[in-house]
């Protein structure tokens, strides 16, 4: 399964990074180093491990990181409600986000459950 941009998952990942570096560009620039880089980080870590591990050996391996890629995108979750709280982000552009987070939460649970099968 080398052939990971194929993956919708993946498509999807790609389309929540953009977003992620658009919501952050507005965000004050002390947290340049902090909660915007952890954020974008996390959002980048959700289509480099399905990449990576749609490149590993096995289907055990790749479902290690669809496991990976999912918690990322659970921390990211976890940092937009906390931006949002802060009134860095719009609420309504963080709830569009979660739910595309929510879908990709979603693909990869069920990816994992076919490589398991």
């Amino acid at each position: 399964m080398n052939r990971f941009k194929e993956l919708k998952v993946w498509q999807k990942a790609i389309e929540i990074v953009v977003d992620i570096y658009q919501l952050t560009s507005v965000f004050p620039q002390n947290e340049k180093y902090g909660l915007v880089s952890q954020i974008q980080r996390s959002a980048v870590s959700i289509p480099s491990n399905i990449a990576e591990g749609a490149g590993r050996n096995n289907k055990n391996e790749f479902y290690q990181f669809l496991g990976i890629a999912n918690g990322s995108s659970f921390e990211l979750e976890t940092q937009l409600t906390i931006s949002a709280k802060l009134g860095y982000a719009d609420n309504q552009e963080t709830e569009k986000i979660c739910i595309k987070l929510s879908e990709i939460q979603n693909m990869i649970f069920g990816l994992q459950k076919t490589l398991k099968n």
